[in-house]
């Protein structure tokens, strides 16, 4: 039986938390290695696609991915060119035509030719790695759809805050492999990480003032103390929604959404949202 194609919102609100699991068992297989090399292809690769890339968890056994996939027509030509050529390598030839260019624009401004991209490379090198075969990663991909703004945020903190609810470290910049522990060191210069989340509060700072907002905002929401002194401990639970809810967001984007789904799905009956105390609706 065929798969059901992905619904995808063509929104430039919707951003897309995506969470995958190996196929192997045990809570570690991704090792410090493992996770360093896979930390390697994502930074990499979302040099190459159209993609805004807000935050990251590599766990033991899964990673957690927050991103957004940016218009197509918003680049150029030449732009496509040099991705594709960052995507090869200098030393290898390529000729460029229009119908090649097309494909590639598309391709570029695809989610789920970004995520298998990283999955399918991650793969290749642990089973030459470890002289094995098969796969490596379980099933499809899940992805929720996150609007940008609060939402969005409340998503970054729950990501986060991973290693935190794991029990690995107190911290999360303590943690190497999640994008606060990233940021924090590899400082606030220009990475592959964008903290642009659609929120007002947000704009006209700067880098270093961006970063210590959420620093505050994770710290309130995981009840971690300093900084900010924050008490609300819900981002610090296995919130399901974050992971299994199909789109979290205000009324409006949720109302879109479920036109939207409906229309792709060729639906009848409504699908109807829940609110979530002290974040935003889901459906």
């Amino acid at each position: 039986m065929p798969r059901i194609p992905r619904f995808f919102m063509n929104d430039p609100r919707a951003a897309y938390h995506v969470i995958s699991r190996t196929a192997l068992p045990g809570h570690d297989v991704l090792g410090d290695e493992e996770k360093e090399h896979l930390l390697h292809l994502i930074s990499w690769l979302s040099q190459v696609y159209f993609v805004e890339v807000y935050g990251f968890a590599i766990m033991g056994n899964h990673f957690h991915l927050l991103c957004r996939m940016l218009p197509e027509d918003q680049f150029s030509d030449e732009e496509v060119k040099r991705r594709i050529k960052l995507y090869y390598g200098e030393k290898r030839k390529i000729f460029f035509y229009e119908e090649m260019l097309k494909k590639w624009r598309q391709r570029l401004g695809n989610l789920s030719r970004y995520v298998q991209d990283i999955k399918q490379r991650f793969s290749r090198w642990y089973n030459k790695r470890v002289d094995r075969k098969g796969y490596f990663w379980a099933d499809r991909f899940k992805s929720v759809i996150i609007e940008t703004g609060e939402a969005l945020l409340n998503c970054l903190a729950y990501i986060e805050l991973n290693p935190v609810r794991a029990g690995i470290v107190e911290k999360p910049e303590d943690y190497r492999w999640c994008s606060l522990g990233y940021r924090a060191r590899r400082g606030t210069g220009k990475t592959f990480l964008s903290l642009d989340l659609g929120l007002p509060r947000y704009e006209g700072k700067t880098e270093k003032e961006k970063l210590e907002l959420l620093r505050e905002f994770v710290y309130g929401k995981g009840g971690l103390g300093e900084p900010g002194q924050g008490t609300d401990e819900i981002l610090r639970q296995r919130i399901r929604y974050f992971t299994e809810g199909l789109a979290i967001g205000s009324k409006s984007f949720i109302e879109n959404v479920a036109a939207r789904l409906k229309n792709f799905l060729g639906l009848k009956r409504e699908k109807k949202s829940k609110k979530i105390k002290n974040l935003a609706n889901f459906i």
